[in-house]
């Protein structure tokens, strides 16, 4: 693959990056404030301390800051998914420019999000504490390299065992790897539990449940547009008599 086709695969990458985000928005927007404004509420009337002035309104951190975040998360994921895609594209098996996005996308859901999710899953306001803030950050960011690294071993373990075993087998084999590797570090990596006494459960459920939400879709919105667009660039020919087919009053072919 030449330098002028991954530029425009990256580009590519980044606008779907950013129709994805402008979809996780929506998601974010309507099931992600509900459970952050009831933590705020709660840190509001458990808090002692009188509270001073605020830099950046509720308001306009609820609409244009979750927007200018998510949007420029979105992009900003685009664009090394896409790089990962130029990468990965026929070197983890005879899958075509959509079906690669696809697997690429559950493989980057899977080991960037949902991984590090399960050991240090997100909190809503008023749980954490700030003075931890900077040992969370640094033990959730080590799963997440433990993740990546972990996923990238065990397709390498599976492309190298294929030709003995089989696909079927040494998928299975790569698969109980990752399963494995993963639950050493959840073992040995400390766990992190500072739920205030009294915190409504069902606050940090939904909260739990719209992050993951979000990245989900995340991650599916780019996998479908990125897929469609790098098919587009990749494959033309094909692309194009695929769509005049679907057209009302495409001609048939006669059968033999």
């Amino acid at each position: 693959m030449n330098s002028a086709t991954v530029g425009k695969l990256l580009a590519r990458g980044m606008v779907a990056g950013l129709v994805a985000g402008l979809l996780a928005l929506i998601v974010a927007y309507f099931l992600g404030e509900p459970p952050t404004e009831a933590g705020i509420a709660y840190e509001a009337a458990h808090s002692h301390e009188e509270g001073g002035a605020e830099l950046v309104s509720r308001a306009a951190q609820s609409t244009t800051g979750l927007a200018t975040g998510v949007l420029v998360y979105g992009v900003a994921l685009g664009g090394i998914a896409a790089l990962a895609y130029c990468f990965a594209l026929g070197r983890i098996g005879g899958f075509g420019p959509r079906a690669t996005a696809g697997l690429l996308s559950l493989g980057g859901l899977i080991a960037f999000y949902v991984v590090p999710f399960l050991k240090y899953p997100a909190n809503p306001p008023a749980v954490s504490d700030p003075a931890t803030i900077s040992q969370r950050t640094t033990l959730y960011l080590l799963m997440v390299v433990l993740s990546v690294l972990l996923a990238v071993s065990g397709v390498i373990l599976g492309k190298r065992l294929a030709p003995r075993l089989g696909n079927w087998n040494a998928s299975v084999a790569a698969g109980a790897f990752f399963v494995l590797a993963v639950g050493l570090a959840y073992a040995f990596l400390p766990a992190v539990n500072e739920m205030p006494k009294g915190f409504p459960a069902a606050v940090v459920w939904q909260f739990r449940i719209s992050a993951l939400a979000i990245q989900a879709t995340l991650w599916a919105g780019f996998g479908l547009v990125f897929g469609a667009l790098a098919e587009r660039l990749l494959q033309p020919r094909e692309s194009g008599a695929r769509t005049a087919a679907m057209e009302p009053g495409a001609a048939v072919a006669p059968s033999s």
